[in-house]
C-alpha cells in the first residue's frame, strides 16, 4: 500500500510537466516562495535565509545578467563549492532564460579546461576558493571568459579582487524585484535548457548533460512528493550541488515543500551526526559510499537522533542492513536515475538492496526494461529477428528506458551530439523504436524489484566466467584493515579475458593473509583478485565514484605505479610483483 500510495502521489505531482509548457523550474520555485516567504529556506554555516530573501538574491543575479548583456539562450558557468548563493545563481539566471553550467568545484588543470570549454559560456562565476584554479588555466581556454567573483569583498580574504569583477559589490546596486516573466522569458518553454550537469568522468573526461526545465522539474517535483517533506522538516545535504542528487533531488525535496535545506560545504563522516543533532534534521540525502563511511565510524550518542527518512542512490544491501540495525532512521528510500537520460525507478517500500520497483501491472506506466548484453563487448544481444532479448527475473542485463515525446520519456542527452547518439539503441523490441542505454547492469526478481549489479564494462570475463567488480569490492572491504577497494579487470597477453585487480586503501590491522583467506572463503576461484595494488587512498570523484581509467591503463606494470604491486601465484599466495615477474607475464612465460 505504501508503494501504491507513493507511486500515485509522485505521478500526480509530475503529471503537468510538459515540454511545450511555459511553466519553468523558476516558476515552480516562485510558487513555493510565495507560499512560504517568511520560513527559513536554507541554513549554511550559521547563516539563514528565508524563502523571500532567497528569491530577492536570485532576482539580483537575474538583473545583473541582463545588465551585462547576457541574454536568453546564453550559458553562464558556475564554479563554486556549496554555499547559499549557489542555488540563487542558477535559479536567478533561469528567470531570464539563461542556462547555468554546474562545474565540479574540485576540478583543476585539463579537466577544468575541458568542462569550461564545452560549456560554451563566455561568463564564469567563481568564489575566492575556486578563483586560483581558474586563473591557473585561463590561458588554456580557447575562448575568452570573463570571471565574476563572489566573496571578494570579505575583509582580509582577497584584497586584490578588481572592483569591476567583485560580484558582491556589483549586486548591491541591482534590483531585488522579480523580472517580469512575460518579457524576460518570452519564447522560452520547458523543453529549453535550464542547466548543464556534468558526468563524473570516471572513465574519461566529463560530459555535459543538458538538463531541460522539464528534467529539473521532474527531479525536484518527484522528490518533493516522494519524500513527503513538510514545512516542518529539515533536510541535511552534505552532497555537492553540482550533482543532481544534491543539487536537484535534495533541493527540490526541501524548497518545493516549504522545508529547510541544511546545507553543508562538504561531507564529513566525523561531523555528520553532530550536525544532524544540532540542526534538528529530520531527513538526509545520501550517495551510497557516504553511508558506508558512516557505518564504519565509531559509535557516538548523536547517531541515535531519530530521523524520518534517508533518501538517495547507490546504497549497497549489506550497508543498508547495517544502517537499519544501528541508526534510528524511520525509512530508507533508494532510487535510481540517470542524470542525462530518461530511465528512473524508486524503491518506495524499503526493500533492502533494491534500487526500485516496477511490478508487472505497471510496466506500461514505467517504460524501463532489462536487455541481454554480451559480457565481453557490452553490446546488446539480438534474436533471429534482429530485436533485443528482454531479461527474465534473475538474469543480468542492461537497464534501458524507452524514448518518447513527453516529459518523462524524452531524452536530451549531452552537449556532444555524437556522445548523445552513442547512448541510443534502436530496433529494441520493435522496428524503429529508440531506447536510452544507461550503461548499468541490473537484475529483477519476481516482484519487479530492480537490483544494481555493475556498470557495463566493469563486469568482465575471466576464465569463461563473468566477474562483477561490485561483488568483489564488497568482499574485499570486509577484510580487516581494508578501508576501500576499487576493483577492475586488466588484460594479460595470451590469457582468456581480463584478470581481476584491486586497488586497496589500507590502514591499521591490514593483513595480506587475512585478505587472501576472506577472498578464498567468500568468492569463487574465478572472481578472486589476481593482482593487488596497495596504497593509502583510492581516487574518487566528488560524488564518491571510483576512478578506474588511469588504474586500468597502468595495469600491473610496476613501472607505472608508485604503490607496491602483488600477484597471486596459482594455488598459492600473493607475492611482490617486480620488473622481472612483470616481464615474464608479458612474455607469456608465467601461468595465472
Amino acid at each position: 500500500m505504501r508503494f501504491l500510495r507513493s507511486v500515485r502521489r509522485t505521478l500526480a505531482r509530475v503529471k503537468s510537466v510538459a515540454p511545450d509548457s511555459t511553466q519553468l523550474i523558476c516558476d515552480d520555485l516562485e510558487e513555493a516562495i510565495d507560499k512560504h516567504a517568511q520560513r527559513t529556506a536554507i541554513l549554511f554555516e550559521g547563516r539563514a535565509v528565508t524563502y523571500a530573501q532567497l528569491d530577492a538574491m536570485a532576482n539580483r543575479f537575474a538583473h545583473w545578467a541582463t545588465g551585462r548583456g547576457i541574454k536568453k539562450g546564453d550559458t553562464v558557468a558556475l564554479f563554486m563549492p556549496n554555499r547559499i548563493e549557489y542555488i540563487a545563481v542558477w535559479y536567478g539566471l533561469s528567470k531570464v532564460g539563461v542556462a547555468t553550467a554546474l562545474v565540479n568545484n574540485q576540478l583543476q588543470g585539463p579537466s577544468l579546461v575541458h568542462c569550461l570549454t564545452i560549456s560554451g559560456a563566455a561568463h564564469l562565476i567563481v568564489d575566492t576558493d575556486t578563483l586560483p584554479a581558474f586563473e591557473a588555466v585561463r590561458g588554456e581556454i580557447p575562448r575568452s571568459m570573463t570571471e565574476w567573483i563572489l566573496g571578494g569583498s570579505a575583509a582580509g580574504v582577497m584584497p586584490a579582487v578588481r572592483s569591476d569583477r567583485d560580484l558582491d559589490r556589483l549586486l548591491k546596486g541591482v534590483s531585488s524585484l522579480r523580472p517580469t516573466g512575460s518579457t524576460a522569458r518570452y519564447g522560452i518553454t520547458a523543453k529549453d535548457t535550464a542547466l548543464y550537469i556534468y558526468t563524473s568522468g570516471t572513465t574519461g573526461l566529463p560530459k555535459a548533460a543538458r538538463i531541460a526545465h522539464t528534467r529539473a522539474q521532474l527531479y525536484m517535483r518527484s522528490f518533493s512528493a516522494s519524500t513527503e517533506a513538510k514545512p516542518s522538516d529539515r533536510i541535511y545535504c552534505p552532497l555537492p550541488l553540482y550533482h543532481s542528487t544534491g543539487g536537484l533531488c535534495a533541493v527540490g525535496a526541501a524548497l518545493l515543500s516549504g522545508a529547510t535545506l541544511v546545507l553543508k560545504r562538504r561531507f564529513s563522516a566525523g561531523q555528520f551526526w553532530t550536525d544532524i543533532a544540532q540542526q534538528q534534521c529530520t531527513m538526509f540525502v545520501y550517495i551510497g559510499e557516504l553511508c558506508r563511511y558512516l557505518v564504519n565510524q565509531p559509535e557516538r550518542p548523536e547517531e541515535r537522533t531519530p530521523l524520518k527518512l534517508a533518501f538517495g542512490n547507490g546504497l549497497r544491501g549489506e550497508v543498508w542492513s547495517r544502517m537499519n540495525e544501528r541508526f534510528r532512521i524511520g525509512r530508507i528510500m533508494e532510487f535510481y536515475g540517470a542524470t542525462e537520460g530518461n530511465a528512473g525507478v524508486f524503491n518506495f517500500d524499503g526493500k533492502v538492496g533494491a534500487v526500485g520497483r516496477v511490478p508487472r501491472y505497471l510496466r506500461n506506466n514505467f517504460m524501463v526494461r532489462l536487455i541481454q548484453v554480451d559480457p565481453d563487448t557490452g553490446e546488446a544481444q539480438r534474436d533471429g529477428r534482429g530485436l533485443c532479448i528482454e531479461c527474465k527475473p534473475g538474469e543480468v542485463g542492461e537497464f534501458v528506458g524507452k524514448i518518447g515525446s513527453d516529459a518523462r520519456t524524452s531524452y536530451t542527452g549531452y552537449v556532444d551530439k555524437a556522445a548523445s547518439e552513442k547512448k541510443v539503441l534502436t530496433d529494441v523490441f520493435e522496428r524503429g523504436d529508440r531506447w536510452f542505454l544507461t550503461g548499468d547492469l541490473m537484475k529483477t526478481d519476481a516482484d519487479g524489484y530492480f537490483y544494481f549489479v555493475d556498470r557495463v564494462g566493469d563486469t568482465f570475463r575471466w576464465k569463461g566466467e563473468n566477474v562483477s567488480t561490485g561483488e568483489v569490492q564488497v568482499v574485499l572491504e570486509s577484510a580487516p584493515g581494508v578501508e576501500e577497494a576499487n576493483v577492475y579487470g586488466v588484460e594479460i597477453p595470451g590469457a582468456d579475458g581480463r584478470a581481476g585487480m584491486a586497488m586497496l586503501a589500507v590502514g591499521a590491522g591490514f593483513d595480506m593473509a587475512a585478505l587472501q583467506a576472506r577472498a578464498d572463503a567468500d568468492l569463487p576461484p574465478y572472481a578472486r583478485p589476481v593482482f593487488l595494488r596497495i596504497g593509502d587512498h583510492v581516487e574518487a570523484t566528488g560524488t564518491f565514484k571510483h576512478k578506474k581509467a588511469d588504474l586500468v591503463a597502468a595495469g600491473f606494470d610496476p613501472g607505472k605505479s608508485d604503490d607496491p604491486l602483488y600477484v597471486r601465484e596459482p594455488g598459492g599466495d600473493f607475492i611482490r610483483l617486480d620488473g622481472s615477474a612483470y616481464a615474464r607475464l608479458m612474455a607469456g612465460e608465467a601461468r595465472l
